[in-house]
């Protein structure tokens, strides 16, 4: 069985976009290769993966266009305020949060770039 080892974000402003996920979810970014490309260290001690953020080389995702990548959802211990903090950033929410029954609650948000990802507050009495 194959596991992800890696994620890519793809940003018309890397430097905008790495300063969003370092305001709303501490994550640590430096340059690597000596081009547009950012190692991304998401924490340690607890099951994740890290990843890296690209300068986009296309256009932006267009507003209310269904979803054409794979989305990452990220734990969150408190979704609410993961949620404020994503407004406070320059982030949108893409859809409210919902119920996973019996798993938690997960919301769906836009980042400064237009990418849409998921925060899940785990809640096994979730309904």
């Amino acid at each position: 069985m194959s596991r992800p080892i890696h994620f890519e974000i793809h940003a018309e402003q890397p430097t905008r976009a790495a300063a969003f996920y370092t305001t709303v979810f501490g994550w640590q970014f430096s340059q690597w290769g000596g081009q547009d490309y950012w190692l991304i260290k998401t924490g340690e001690g607890a099951p994740g993966i890290d990843g890296g953020l690209i300068k986009r080389m296309g256009a932006a995702p267009i507003e209310g266009q269904a979803v054409n990548a794979y989305v990452c959802t990220i734990g969150t211990d408190d979704l609410a305020a993961t949620s404020d903090k994503v407004a406070a950033a320059g982030g949108s929410m893409a859809l409210p949060r919902m119920a996973i029954p019996g798993v938690g609650w997960l919301g769906y948000f836009k980042d400064t770039e237009g990418n849409i990802f998921g925060v899940m507050q785990n809640d096994p009495d979730a309904k």
